[in-house]
């Protein structure tokens, strides 16, 4: 599978080595060239210096022939539009976005962009594990 992931921070990075590992042609796209560090020496794939809101910066990055491409730069708007951009544009078959704000992740989803929302994730979890550990729970609250 050829996959372009944009933006190589802690979760783009980790994808990105994880796909690679696996076999996969891993391209990644980041507007902070120290972001490549975040990649080991060894990581057989490709890393453009860029921003993903600029399509000639996607191109080169390989979005035109792309099975599927990962967007979590650290802004939801950038990569709201980004994601978009790789759908619409591209027609990459398979997009995913991460959107840190829940509301803004439940309307794009609605509107058919996959989203990944962390936060509310969290608050699943948290709220289950609190649930689920019992505590000093008195009778009167």
């Amino acid at each position: 599978m050829k996959l372009l992931i944009v933006g190589c921070g802690r979760v783009g990075s980790s994808i990105a080595r994880n796909m690679s590992d696996d076999g996969h042609d891993v391209s990644v796209i980041d507007e902070d060239p120290e972001a490549l560090q975040r990649l080991p020496e060894s990581w057989p794939g490709r890393f453009v210096h860029g921003h993903g809101l600029d399509t000639e910066v996607l191109v080169e990055g390989g979005i035109g022939t792309a099975d599927a491409c990962v967007v979590c730069t650290d802004g939801d708007n950038t990569n709201i539009v980004i994601a978009q951009i790789a759908r619409k544009r591209f027609d990459c078959p398979c997009v995913v976005t991460r959107v840190l704000d829940p509301a803004r992740a439940a309307f794009y989803d609605t509107l058919g962009l996959q989203t990944v929302c962390p936060t509310s994730r969290s608050i699943d979890i948290m709220t289950e594990a609190i649930c689920a550990t019992p505590g000093r729970m008195t009778d009167d609250g």
